[in-house]
């Protein structure tokens, strides 16, 4: 893991744990502070989806691009 995807998660940690906590605090019912938190935590595991779904494109696309260049030295030191 590299220290951009680590300062990445961090954030993205840190975020929703103030969520949470903002949440705790409001002076709202109990059924519908379990709704909000609920609905939060579905949109930061999509969010966190969709991000790891990019890193993982991200890395087949240089995995692929590392091919391609080890293939063109191998073709011009043979």
């Amino acid at each position: 893991m590299t220290t951009t995807t680590k300062v990445l998660l961090g954030i993205v940690g840190a975020a929703a744990a103030g969520v949470v906590i903002g949440m705790l605090v409001a002076p709202d019912k109990g059924s519908e502070l379990r709704k909000k938190i609920k609905s939060n935590c579905n949109d930061w595991a999509s969010s966190l989806s969709d991000l790891f779904a990019a890193g993982k494109e991200k890395a087949e696309d240089l995995a692929q691009e590392a091919g391609n260049k080890y293939n063109r030295v191998k073709e011009n030191l043979g």
